[in-house]
């Protein structure tokens, strides 16, 4: 039997095991430059033992953001900063890939140059959806996203470019590969929501092709300058974060998207559900479906650990296993899953609150002499 600790070869790239750390917001980059610091790189080394790291969200612009302090990947400083961050993986013998991201509409105005107006699909608001964002005080605030603008045909290729850009500038800065972000309603989705996109135009309607096209453009770009093999994208199939909503055609539309990006021989699919953020779960039987339509590795992500992620991999509905949360309070996780040690519990309100605290202070987990287990300072 394939155990859940057994190496995986990911394309070229030999992992260690396959375990995922998920990428996870933590909004540290708290500079002008919107750049990660040594604390970003501290904190990535310590959770090396995975896999494969998968980054926090990486925009690819300033009209991409939708959570203040979030990262960037379109300047200098950005780059250097994440050189640090892979060097410093890398050095912990480590493997990491650069989640790229647009968040389109699910954005605030506060966010934007000029207090502009947010990108997407159509014109169109989330209902019930925040931004962590500026208020008129300058104090940070989760506030009702803004209202959007359509895209024009000309700015869709121009994000699609911002993409390639951020693509390269992600190799250039050392990550072994990018994750394209089109999963919790950001951007892509946006386009892809045949309940959302009614554009009347090739980007939009009631054609799959067209609500796929922009997504399957922005692939094409990027495996075009980096290679096929050092890609992943990220899905949220029936996700409904940030007022997505059902549509007549989606498990087609989902499917649909499976076979064209199986097609391209990808590095993975990443598959996330939201079960465990309190919204829509994905059917059990279209991930059946999902595996049949999509022939390459595949990474499940939604309450995974021990057992059930083993059991996901012994089924053969995935290949790799994603952990989010879990990876935050424990650097040390995939040492604690192969032993059974008990895992600490993070601090929720130093998630989002910059600093070290609750960030790169949680302490590992090692034995005593008599056996017994301890906790220790990091290290």
């Amino acid at each position: 039997m394939v155990s859940l600790f057994d190496p995986y070869d990911l394309g070229p790239t030999r992992l260690k095991n396959r375990i995922v750390m998920a990428p996870m917001t933590r909004a540290r980059a708290r500079n002008d430059a919107l750049a990660p610091d040594p604390a970003t790189a501290l904190y990535y080394a310590q959770r090396a033992t995975a896999g494969l790291i998968i980054s926090e969200g990486v925009l690819v612009s300033v009209e991409g953001r939708g959570w203040a302090y979030a990262p960037g990947i379109y300047n200098s400083e950005q780059v250097a900063g994440w050189r640090n961050v892979t060097n410093a993986v890398h050095a912990k013998g480590g493997v990491i890939f650069a989640q790229i991201w647009h968040v389109g509409r699910s954005s605030h105005v506060s966010l934007q140059n000029n207090l502009q107006a947010p990108v997407s699909a159509v014109d169109t608001q989330a209902e019930g959806a925040v931004a962590y964002s500026f208020d008129e005080n300058g104090a940070l605030a989760y506030q009702q996203q803004s209202k959007a603008r359509a895209l024009k045909i000309d700015e869709i290729h121009r994000i699609t470019a911002e993409f390639v850009g951020a693509a390269r500038n992600a190799i250039g800065a050392g990550f072994d590969g990018v994750e394209l972000h089109a999963a919790n309603g950001y951007l892509f989705e946006q386009f892809v929501s045949g309940a959302l996109n009614s554009r009347d135009d090739n980007y939009g309607g009631l054609s799959i092709a067209n609500r796929l096209r922009f997504t399957l453009e922005t692939v094409d770009a990027i495996t075009a300058a980096i290679g096929p093999e050092r890609f992943g994208i990220r899905l949220s199939p029936y996700g409904r974060y940030n007022d997505m909503r059902p549509f007549a055609d989606e498990a087609e539309t989902w499917l649909s998207a499976a076979a064209e990006l199986s097609k391209r021989r990808l590095g993975y699919v990443h598959i996330s559900d939201q079960t465990t953020m309190g919204k829509n779960g994905i059917p059990q039987d279209f991930m059946q479906r999902f595996r049949q339509a999509y022939d390459g590795t595949l990474i499940v992500a939604g309450g995974y650990l021990k057992d059930n992620g083993q059991a996901a991999i012994d089924s053969g509905s995935t290949d790799l296993v994603a952990i989010g949360r879990p990876f935050i309070s424990n650097p040390d996780l995939v040492e604690r899953l192969r032993k059974d040690w008990p895992l600490a519990e993070p601090d929720r309100t130093t998630i989002y609150d910059g600093g070290s605290k609750g960030y790169v202070d949680y302490p590992l987990f090692e034995c005593a002499p008599d056996g017994s287990t301890v906790s220790s300072s990091n290290h």
